[in-house]
């Protein structure tokens, strides 16, 4: 095989792994939506059933990267931004670390309080951003195999949305600190929204990441 056939092929090998990957965190980011739906139903045995599925999905991803490394590894030089690949890869796991974290923590509020002040509304809407973020990013991910210059203009849509999460995670914080009097449901709600906030900036650097990796190829 020739060494331009032999890169080739390398590089559709290791962004199968990528993608493979990024649909797994999709999938728990999924499963975070299904957690947050039990979790205001009192169905704790739903919960906790959606719990082990991300956790699963966390593994999964963190196989799957462990995979990448070997992959990486076994190429050598031919492929002169493996470093990038496996930050990217890097940063697609912590994307599922923070999706566990903040199901792990729907275990520690009561849905009471969270429909007394409308939490669970603003809450929502959060999730539902963060899962967009993480499905764009998916999306941009797969373009990489196709179309590496579509992947560099879909990139720039991660960071639209982790703006707007910002902004109502900061809203949201001011809320909390002011309508929670309870200090363990202060602090419980202020790390799920503090989880959900750093889950979509990870996408945003996971994003940047990819974007480095379009242009190398």
């Amino acid at each position: 095989m020739f060494s331009g056939e032999a890169e080739i092929q390398a590089r559709r090998r290791t962004l199968a792994v990528l993608q493979d990957e990024i649909r797994t965190v999709l999938d728990a980011a999924r499963d975070l939506s299904q957690a947050y739906d039990f979790l205001l139903q009192n169905d704790q045995e739903g919960l906790q059933g959606s719990i082990e599925k991300i956790r699963k999905s966390e593994d999964d991803a963190e196989s799957l990267r462990r995979t990448l490394t070997r992959e990486l590894g076994e190429i050598g030089n031919m492929l002169m931004n493996r470093e990038d690949l496996l930050r990217t890869s890097y940063d697609i796991e912590e994307i599922g670390g923070f999706i566990s974290g903040t199901a792990f923590r729907f275990k520690q509020i009561s849905p009471k309080i969270l429909k007394k002040h409308d939490f669970d509304k603003n809450i929502r809407e959060l999730i539902d951003l963060s899962i967009e973020s993480v499905n764009h990013l998916n999306r941009v991910v797969h373009a990489l195999s196709v179309n590496p210059l579509q992947a560099l203009e879909m990139a720039s849509e991660v960071q639209k949305i982790e703006r707007t999460v910002d902004h109502k995670y900061r809203v949201l914080i001011v809320k909390i600190f002011k309508e929670i009097n309870s200090i363990k449901d202060l602090i419980v709600l202020k790390d799920i929204v503090e989880e959900i906030e750093d889950l979509s900036d990870r996408c945003l650097t996971a994003s940047d990441s990819i974007t480095i990796v379009a242009l190398g190829l």
